[in-house]
């Protein structure tokens, strides 16, 4: 008892690890070093992972080549993911975690500090809400939830609990991106009127159709459909492609999406658009399985400038000859970033019958470091200082962007342009749009009370 009130009192304060492991120091530490084995028990920091495959494991993986990061669970549906990734970590440090398949009861591990939340985006706010309650701090993937009213929900219980909520849009621990909204802020490109955002993804490739089945021996799938709506269980619905079902995510809107219109709307310091309208479908795979558009642009309004995003499947040939980045279009040039670096295209003027730039080019600006890496280290040294202002990417950021990316799909669902009221927090004169603002839990699932 006299050890766990020391960790407790650890976490409360200023840590001098924090300071010590400087991120240098850090990325250059050879992953999962046996450093952990020297970190006193009162200074680690014990964490769990709800949904461990995909993402749930590579964000469990960055937090461990942390040596003060202990990994003491692990919740998830599928008795195979749970045994693979349980043995990961063994390998990784030695012990194998407690297995869990009610991340619920993970919860009620009281030297439990921190979770992951890797789970499908329909479980996001049921994950982090409980896990604020039991007074755990929380790194949740993107996008923050499945819905608005959702975000909304979570932004609360952030507030209520007063906890550390880094969301997991990495990209906001970029060197290239961080060095990229400072140029666009710098004022050198002149007036920007349109910020283009695209994902361009060739790698995706028709989701076949396959028929309903029984689900793999050691799934719950009950308890993975939770708030859902109750389906016979099908393989194309499960871990990956679940991304591609209205009923459990929204897409690539939402999954490439928050990404880039976080970035483009940090950079231009902007939160709600006044309008938004969009238009796609499935052109490039119309007979798959998938529900989401495979093609889709979304323009929204801004008070002084528009904002497009546009994606499509199979395709590689983006903008800029880029698949995935965000455009800021000035009057002196065009600053581009993706996740290998940034570059500004000048525009040019005719003086005397020559070609002048208007501002001087930039060569493509790689960046330096792994940023899920520096993501990770960010929100262990927010939780060691209790101090969620120095989030790279706080619950309120995650949310702003979610709620953008859910107008997308808003607007796409209604077919209409749709116009935003920000003090009403509804969309004006839409009764439809305002029904896909809310949340519609399932098989005896609430949507969780602040």
């Amino acid at each position: 008892m006299k050890n766990k009130n020391t960790r407790r009192d650890f976490l409360k304060k200023t840590s001098v690890a924090a300071a010590a492991l400087t991120l240098p120091a850090y990325l250059s530490a050879m992953p999962y070093s046996s450093n952990f084995f020297n970190i006193p028990g009162s200074e680690k920091i014990n964490i769990g992972v709800i949904g461990c495959k995909g993402m749930g494991w590579a964000n469990l993986q960055s937090h461990l080549k942390m040596p003060e990061v202990n990994c003491v669970g692990l919740a998830d549906i599928d008795q195979r993911v749970l045994d693979e990734r349980s043995e990961g970590v063994k390998k990784l440090r030695g012990k194998a975690p407690r297995q869990y398949k009610d991340y619920r009861k993970m919860l009620e591990d009281k030297d439990l500090d921190a979770v992951i939340i890797g789970t499908p985006d329909h479980w996001h706010c049921l994950n982090a809400v409980h896990a604020l309650e039991a007074g755990k701090h929380v790194y949740v993937e993107k996008p923050l939830a499945n819905s608005i009213e959702e975000c909304n929900v979570m932004l609360e219980a952030a507030k209520k609990y007063n906890k550390i909520v880094q969301v997991g849009q990495w990209q906001r621990s970029g060197s290239q991106y961080d060095e990229a909204v400072n140029y666009v802020r710098s004022g050198k490109l002149g007036k920007i009127r349109l910020v283009k955002c695209w994902a361009y993804q060739g790698w995706m490739n028709p989701v076949e159709v396959k028929p309903n089945s029984s689900p793999p021996p050691g799934v719950d799938y009950k308890m993975w459909l939770g708030p859902a709506p109750e389906r016979p269980f099908n393989e194309n619905r499960f871990h990956f492609n679940f991304r591609w079902f209205w009923d459990y995510a929204g897409g690539l809107m939402t999954d490439w999406g928050v990404h880039e219109i976080d970035i483009a709307l940090y950079a231009m310091g902007a939160k709600a658009p006044r309008s938004v309208m969009a238009s796609g479908g499935k052109f490039a795979y119309p007979n798959d399985a998938s529900e989401t558009p495979d093609t889709l642009q979304t323009i929204y309004e801004f008070d002084d400038f528009n904002l497009l995003w546009e994606h499509a499947t199979g395709i590689d040939g983006g903008n800029y000859g880029r698949t995935e980045g965000i455009a800021f279009i000035g009057n002196n040039g065009t600053l581009v970033v993706n996740r290998q670096g940034w570059e500004v295209i000048p525009e040019g003027e005719n003086l005397d019958g020559e070609w002048v730039p208007k501002l001087e080019k930039v060569e493509l600006q790689e960046g330096t470091g792994n940023a899920l890496d520096k993501h990770t280290r960010n929100f262990i040294n927010s939780i060691k200082t209790g101090d969620a202002s120095n989030l790279n990417c706080g619950i309120e950021t995650g949310s702003i962007a979610a709620v953008n990316a859910h107008m997308g799909n808003i607007a796409y669902k209604t077919g209409t342009k749709i116009y935003w009221n920000e003090q009403e927090k509804s969309f004006i004169g839409n009764d439809e749009a305002n029904q896909l603002l809310k949340a519609d839990y399932r098989n005896g699932w609430k949507l969780p009370k602040v």
